[in-house]
């Protein structure tokens, strides 16, 4: 299966984690980006993240496991 890579551009100096895969559209609902996060399948530049308000940056990468998608995000 192949990785599906995805570059997110926003216009702020960064964006929570929940708020990142809602507005991917990796999580259609915050409960359920919230329980992404929770179960751990949810990785920050390599290393899992437990917190949904985690803030992200231009040049951050978060992955989601068993998803194979991995969102890099790009301040603009």
């Amino acid at each position: 299966m192949e990785v599906q890579t995805e570059q997110i551009k926003i216009s702020t100096d960064f964006i929570k984690l929940q708020q990142l895969l809602k507005f991917s559209g990796a999580a259609d609902i915050g409960s359920e980006a919230k329980e992404m996060i929770a179960e751990g399948i949810v990785k920050v530049n390599g290393e899992v993240c437990l917190m949904r308000g985690k803030k992200l940056r231009s040049g951050d990468v978060a992955e989601i496991q068993g998803e194979d998608i991995i969102l890099r995000l790009e301040v603009l």
